[in-house]
């Protein structure tokens, strides 16, 4: 388990913090900070009214909630979304609208999960050849063949 320090903004007071609604969650329900409208094909980035401050050789992940995206066609763009460890901005979660209706948004509504996850860094090497493997070059479907 990691330690995350949140600091609530001003047009976060009152609002839950992140926490996980059952026992065996993955992810944190957050809560949008403002009301809004979505509306169809549209997206925005709603405000949630607070900042974190996470750990080195860690990310926050922002994932969709299965239960908006099923019934509404609301979802989050750019998913899994990452916030870096050395950012302290607002955390914003970019929703979009799917569905073929309005979507709207009170202030304290669960819009969307967080999940800490530990971050691997890499070294990049250029080659002038790669190793062969059964796959090769084939993407996009290749494999379901």
């Amino acid at each position: 388990m990691i330690h995350i320090e949140l600091k609530r903004l001003p047009h976060g007071e009152g609002l839950p913090l992140p926490a996980y609604a059952t026992e065996g969650a993955a992810g944190m329900d957050v809560v949008s900070a403002e009301a809004l409208t979505l509306a169809a094909g549209a997206r925005a980035a709603v405000a949630t009214g607070f900042a974190i401050a996470i750990p080195a050789g860690h990310e926050v992940q922002v994932r969709p909630r299965s239960g908006l995206a099923l019934k509404h066609g609301v979802t989050c763009l750019n998913t899994p979304g990452t916030i870096d460890s050395d950012y302290r901005g607002e955390v914003k979660v970019i929703l979009a609208n799917l569905g073929d209706a309005p979507f709207a948004i009170a202030r304290g509504d669960r819009i969307a999960q967080l999940v800490p996850a530990i971050v691997l860094r890499a070294s990049v090497g250029e080659v002038d050849a790669l190793e062969d493997t059964v796959r090769g070059a084939g993407g996009f479907g290749s494999t379901g063949r």
